[in-house]
């Protein structure tokens, strides 16, 4: 029952326990825990996202995975309130996708990213040709901007509106027929007092920008 090697070594076989222990599959382990979904913010911090990014020629910045937002602009440090720098041209920049990255970081919470994306989505609208460069964007804008209305945050449903109100006044019409998926959050907020003289404001606004047919 005892194996001899040349050298002398002694090897005994293993055990039919042993040898079960080994052949036995390994326990069940439990199942894999589902992954969160990313955030808005992952898009904008710089620590969670590849860090490689190119400048080309005339300041156009190339994306490789994920936006690189902290390449566009910095974030400059006031003393009564902060504003954006931008370290390209905004006109030179693709709105596709940052302005839908803008857009989803709306429904951020925290400093920085409340002030970036609020003011980067309102300078990005104000260049030339932002027209024509946001209009092909509205079938991934609206979802975006009825989510943030649709936020149970006072905050986040406020620059929501401001940005539904800062993007119609670019696409006018465009928007007219998107409208029937913003107005039921609009109304659900129009029986809270604090935002019924503000949606009834954006109404009117859109109204305006729209047209007859809005």
């Amino acid at each position: 029952d005892v194996l001899r090697m040349s050298s002398g070594i002694q090897i005994k076989p293993k055990t039919a326990v042993q040898k079960s222990k080994t052949s036995s599959p390994l326990p069940c382990s439990p199942e894999p825990a589902i992954k969160p979904q990313p955030k808005p913010s992952d898009k904008l911090n710089p620590k969670t996202i590849d860090p490689v990014s190119v400048l080309a020629i005339n300041c156009i910045l190339l994306y490789v995975n994920l936006l690189k937002l902290y390449s566009l602009y910095r974030l400059v440090h006031g003393s009564v309130k902060h504003r954006l720098q931008w370290e390209c041209l905004p006109e030179t920049v693709s709105f596709d996708p940052l302005l839908v990255t803008l857009a989803e970081g709306l429904r951020e919470t925290k400093h920085p990213y409340t002030f970036v994306s609020k003011e980067g989505f309102k300078e990005l609208l104000t260049v030339e040709g932002a027209t024509e460069k946001a209009i092909p964007l509205l079938p991934r804008l609206v979802p975006v901007l009825k989510a943030a209305l649709a936020h149970s945050d006072d905050e986040v449903f406020g620059r929501g509106l401001d940005a539904l109100v800062q993007l119609s006044a670019v696409v006018g019409p465009s928007l007219n027929d998107q409208l029937k998926h913003l107005l039921t959050n609009l109304s659900r907020r129009l029986m809270d007092k604090k935002f019924r003289e503000k949606i009834t404001v954006a109404l009117q606004k859109l109204e305006q920008h729209g047209g007859k047919v809005s």
